[in-house]
């Protein structure tokens, strides 16, 4: 039996060249545009609550106060990994890197419509996911975890992201998701597990350590630290519905034109390269 090159490709544990992994992304935008409804959803809530796991992590990281600040940053965000770890080896639908359906929209593969009908399903899916994350987790009484330091530093973090100013939070959105579809598209590219978890450590820890807006994680954070900050951990009123509605609807904005940004630049130079 003749082995042809395809074959080879297929079984070659060398990650996919850029050319080859934009069209794997128009291939899985096709898929994803086409997925049942109720699956799609079950889908976003997994990695809702995936990404609520990686937030989990972080915050008992960062309930130890006297850590520095370099260190709690690069090792938080190392922790927070874990979400998009679990979403992209174990399977689940992430808003953020949905983004990146543009390629396979830029191709004519799908339609406006696929588009964002996958993006209104999966945004509330994730919602729905960290929600039921927040409840489990709730009830395990991490906050409670060294003296109550846990709870403290997830009303500091929501604390934090609720105040931001408009502009300022619009393009810390667009910043993360540069990051989080860099870290997908790498994703794409690996082969193997360990491709893919040691391809995303970077990418996703620096847009930790750097502070940047994920609609999803803020999807567990900021609903985590009002039902926190009303059980009275931290100040009085640091945090309410409406700033979270605030900093969701500005992080979600800013996270499309990041993924936009990467998943048409990438479409651009490599789609167009084919077609010659």
């Amino acid at each position: 039996m003749s082995i042809v090159k395809e074959d080879l490709a297929a079984i070659s544990p060398d990650a996919l060249a850029p050319a080859a992994t934009e069209a794997k992304a128009e291939n899985v935008g096709v898929t994803k545009a086409s997925m049942p409804g109720v699956k799609c959803f079950v889908s976003a809530m997994l990695a809702g609550a995936f990404i609520a796991f990686g937030g989990m992590y972080f915050c008992t990281f960062l309930g130890d106060p006297t850590m520095p600040f370099a260190a709690q940053r690069m090792v938080g965000g190392i922790c927070f990994c874990l979400g998009l770890a679990l979403v992209l080896c174990c399977g689940a639908e992430l808003f953020t890197g949905n983004v990146l359906l543009i390629c396979a929209k830029a191709s004519g593969k799908i339609s406006w419509g696929g588009v964002l009908r996958n993006w209104g399903i999966v945004w509330l899916g994730n919602l729905a996911g960290s929600l039921l994350a927040l409840f489990i987790i709730y009830m395990t009484n991490l906050q409670g975890m060294n003296g109550g330091a846990v709870g403290e530093a997830f009303v500091s973090v929501a604390a934090a992201k609720v105040a931001l100013d408009p502009a300022t939070l619009f393009f810390k959105g667009i910043m993360c998701n540069i990051l989080v579809c860099l870290a997908v598209w790498i994703g794409f590219a690996g082969k193997t597990v360990a491709d893919k978890v040691l391809g995303i450590l970077l990418p996703i820890s620096a847009f930790v350590a750097c502070g940047f807006e994920h609609c999803v994680a803020n999807m567990f954070f900021l609903p985590m630290g009002l039902v926190l900050n009303l059980g009275g951990f931290g100040a009085a009123g640091a945090i309410t519905v409406g700033g979270i509605v605030y900093n969701l609807v500005l992080a979600t904005a800013g996270n499309i034109v990041g993924g936009l940004l990467v998943g048409l630049a990438y479409w651009f130079i490599y789609r167009k390269k084919q077609e010659k």
